[in-house]
């Protein structure tokens, strides 16, 4: 059961959020009205035209797919303070070496894409050792490693696609084609089994960080480093895990992405994918419980984008305004401030008045 502070402060995050998500909005339609010549119908094509049909609800949990492995990712590593970007570089991996392992590497149906998702994991997560021990050993700015780290990610898969995998039969630059028995199947249209894993992945880490001993710990870490380490905690080790746990889903998401909706390896750029999942940690507040929800919301925002940019006038980047805005209300501390301080003590008055007839009948 919910006590009363914890109810309280369930109640103002929900709102906190609700309010950034419409600031955002709002914004958004201030600059639509600007530069836009047909504004009414950019608004609804943003806002409204996801709801239009199937395919477009279906799509719509096509995009929440990588969104979900990447937003898991993220909370679990803002969870011990650990400001670690390479989520980006992890799905960019993760992807790349699940599709090595779809195309030259033959075995029966099912197994072959868990395989493949498997190296993809297991690659991204040893990966992510390096910018954890260069952390914890060196005092290196985890920051700044791992932002360097998806260039080298990216140039590093760049090199081996042009010079070393690409199918030179095509017109654009590409691998060669999956082995069929590498896929993961389609539930509707072109959204992949991987939706029900990523779901599945939403509880098995939320059971982890709050069911389990070193999801405690992760947690402790932090909220404070200096009194974990004072209570016997392995802070070094904590922290190391934290970021290797981010790189494997991050990872696994990338290859979900890749052998539920593609045929061939093509990408040249890192995805968007992690820069998504640090919105939907922050949306999420760090809760892997309601990442599914955050996800929703940023997908059905980019098929509304998508759908703005090719019936009305709008640009695509828009999409990217509203997630800065959505940073800029929930990383402002004193948002909403003096409405939590009012919540807090009509709270307090209100349990005061509770208390005081049973204090005159003792």
């Amino acid at each position: 059961m919910i006590n009363s502070d914890r109810l309280l402060e369930l109640k103002f995050s929900v709102l906190r959020g609700l309010a950034a998500i419409f600031v955002s909005i709002s914004v958004a339609a201030i600059l639509i009205f600007i530069i836009s010549d047909q504004p009414g119908n950019a608004l609804f094509q943003l806002l409204l035209s996801p709801l239009g049909n199937e395919r477009q609800m279906w799509n719509i949990l096509e995009r929440m797919i990588p969104f979900l492995f990447t937003g898991l990712a993220v909370c679990v590593m803002f969870s011990a303070k650990q400001f670690n970007l390479a989520a980006e570089g992890s799905v960019m991996l993760g992807a790349f070496m699940a599709a090595m392992t779809a195309i030259y590497v033959p075995m029966p149906p099912i197994i072959h894409p868990i395989v493949s998702i498997l190296v993809g994991v297991i690659t991204c997560g040893l990966l992510m050792l390096i910018p954890a021990l260069l952390h914890t050993k060196l005092g290196a700015n985890v920051l700044v490693s791992t932002l360097m780290l998806n260039f080298i990610i990216q140039f590093c898969v760049q090199f081996v696609l042009v010079n070393i995998v690409a199918d030179r039969s095509q017109g654009a630059l590409m691998t060669y084609q999956f082995l069929e028995t590498a896929g993961i199947p389609a539930i509707r249209f072109n959204t992949s089994y991987g939706l029900v894993l990523g779901l599945a992945m939403v509880v098995v880490v939320s059971l982890f960080i709050y069911r389990t001993r070193w999801g405690y710990a992760i947690r402790m870490v932090g909220l404070n480093k200096e009194f974990s380490a004072y209570s016997g905690l392995k802070v070094a080790g904590i922290i190391i895990l934290c970021q290797v746990i981010g790189g494997m889903l991050a990872g696994m998401g990338g290859a979900v992405e890749m052998l539920g909706f593609f045929d061939r390896f093509r990408w040249r750029l890192l995805p968007g994918y992690g820069w998504n999942g640090i919105t939907i940690a922050i949306l999420a507040k760090n809760n892997p419980a309601l990442v599914p929800f955050a996800a929703f919301f940023l997908a059905y925002l980019s098929r509304g984008a998508v759908n703005m940019t090719i019936h009305a006038d709008v640009p695509f980047e828009m999409m990217d305004i509203i997630q800065a805005v959505i940073f800029l209300f929930f990383a402002a501390e004193k948002f909403l401030a003096g409405y939590r301080q009012k919540m807090v003590v009509k709270k307090a008055k209100r349990e005061l008045g509770e208390d005081l007839p049973a204090k005159k009948g003792g």
